[in-house]
């Protein structure tokens, strides 16, 4: 009888055991996507990413649509704001840097024109999800696609690549090599 992890009832997940090398980073065989690989395979992954936003940043500047990422970005942050006050007071800070019509970093969201000032009486964590949302789709389906084909995008997964394929990183791999495969 043989058996494999998919044939287990789904109340026996699989064990994952991390193993990390001399120096604590997870060895070679237990290596999750990070870096540019793990920015390629979602806008997500990317997003949750500091170096994947700052890269991102600067592509959407070349693009002349940096606000796009700032805004979804203030909103994730507004979504975390304790304290009416302190919500009413970032509300209308985003509001008036990206959703009023004198707005310095105007996003382009629909029903844009019926927004003003009123919401930011009531104040509440979800209060700009729906044009947040918006702002996603719109990074997701257009500039994020064409960030993967960017310079930027493609020059730091060069970079990376040569980093990993350096004496160093293949030292590391090889003192973790010999210490699990004992």
């Amino acid at each position: 009888l043989s058996w494999n992890e998919a044939s287990l009832p789904a109340v026996f997940p699989p064990v994952r055991m991390k193993i990390n090398d001399s120096d604590g980073h997870p060895s070679s065989s237990q290596q999750t996507l990070k870096g540019t690989s793990k920015w390629a395979t979602s806008l997500e992954n990317l997003l949750e990413d500091p170096e994947g936003v700052k890269r991102f940043r600067e592509f959407l500047k070349k693009e002349f649509s940096e606000e796009n990422v700032l805004f979804w970005l203030a909103c994730e942050e507004f979504k975390k704001t304790q304290g009416k006050n302190q919500m009413q007071e970032k509300a209308k800070e985003i509001y008036m840097t990206f959703l009023s019509s004198k707005a310095s970093s105007q996003v382009n969201v629909e029903g844009q024109s019926r927004l003003n000032e009123t919401i930011l009486e009531t104040p509440h964590p979800l209060m700009f999800q729906k044009l947040q949302d918006q702002i996603f789709n719109l990074m997701k389906y257009d500039s994020y696609s064409r960030f993967l084909k960017s310079d930027i995008f493609l020059n730091h997964k060069k970079s990376e690549e040569q980093e990993e394929n350096s004496p160093e990183a293949q030292t590391a791999a090889k003192r973790a090599s010999r210490i699990y495969n004992t």
